[in-house]
């Protein structure tokens, strides 16, 4: 059995050999975009459980089909705006010489998912192709930040009972390595339902009750028949990416990314719903030379998963907006 990893050494996603990261944060409002980099190329695959994603690209990861390897994984907020982000991933990456190779010129590789944080501060500003381009020129082997930078800026997490009862999301990330080889995790958590510590199952981040003082529970209010608030269908989503230095196939990216689903579900409750996007990507660039088998990847998986979900709402911090609209953190309700 794998041990808890304490908070102060949970790894990042860039300790995975090959992978480097890069946030840019608006100011303008909460909101941004991060780029994963994979400069010399990884396996990607990808598993879309959400009813309502927004995503770019991600039929070309399919096992079945051409493309084997990715350059980089684009993560955004505003919507389907926000997939003009990846556009300006692809232009810094050609500049720089990145790419698959196609005779005439390198074309990078770039799938993409956005998430929905429209409801927080001035609509009208998203991440376009210049802030794609900005986290990329940003992007690096340092740990990532986390909490409110990047794709987690805008998010917000327990919106089951509406947005003046819900919580800071944000950006987490973890990793986990064994026998050489290791596994990491970046994920954006902007969830409808509740973030739950996945060691201990409880809640720490989600609705609040109506004096917005204590957490809520929306699973147990959920079951003794407290009804939720109309939701509006692709409000909600947490996106991400897992990557690995094992050597693995297509097939088994794609498995990964499947199997790092079962994170999500120990860290969030409701999840893959109707009104959510759950995308997760799978990176793996193979620099480890070696595959210790798909029990342990995807055991590895799932766990970096889930403590890198309930690390986004840890590193978050509070948030009002202009129009009066205020999102606390985890920390002031512990």
């Amino acid at each position: 059995m794998i041990a808890p990893i304490p908070a102060s050494d949970a790894g990042s996603i860039t300790r995975v050999a090959g992978i480097e990261v890069g946030h840019f944060t608006d100011t303008r409002r909460p909101t941004g975009c991060t780029v994963v980099m994979a400069r010399e190329g990884a396996v990607g695959g990808v598993d879309v459980r959400g009813a309502a994603p927004g995503t770019r690209e991600t039929d070309l990861l399919a096992p079945c089909n051409l493309v084997e390897q990715v350059h980089a994984i684009v993560l955004a907020g505003g919507s389907a705006w926000g997939l003009e982000a990846a556009t300006g991933a692809v232009r810094w990456l050609e500049e720089h010489g990145v790419g698959f190779d196609v005779a005439v010129g390198r074309l990078p590789i770039v799938p993409a998912a956005v998430l929905f944080d429209l409801l927080v501060g001035d609509m009208h500003i998203r991440p376009d192709a210049a802030a794609g381009y900005a986290a990329c020129a940003a992007a690096s082997r340092d740990d990532p930040a986390e909490g409110n930078v990047g794709a987690g800026t805008g998010a917000a997490v327990g919106k089951v009972f509406g947005m003046q009862r819900a919580m800071k999301g944000g950006m987490g990330t973890a990793s986990i390595t064994v026998g050489g080889v290791t596994v990491g995790a970046l994920i954006a958590c902007n969830a409808v339902g509740d973030v739950l510590d996945p060691d201990t199952a409880q809640v720490i981040a989600g609705a609040r009750t109506e004096d917005g003082l204590r957490l809520l529970d929306t699973r147990r209010a959920l079951l003794r028949g407290e009804r939720p608030q109309p939701l509006l269908a692709g409000t909600n989503t947490t996106i991400g990416v897992v990557a690995t230095d094992a050597a693995i196939s297509k097939v088994q990216a794609h498995r990964l990314a499947v199997a790092a689903h079962d994170g999500l579900a120990r860290s969030i409750n409701p999840v893959h719903t109707l009104s959510d996007g759950d995308t997760l990507f799978t990176l793996g660039t193979g620099l480890a030379g070696k595959n210790p088998g798909m029990l342990v990847l995807a055991t590895l998986a799932a766990e970096v998963t889930a403590i890198a979900t309930a690390r986004a709402v840890r590193a978050a911090q509070a948030l009002t907006t202009s129009d009066g609209l205020h999102l606390p953190c985890c920390a002031d309700l512990a």
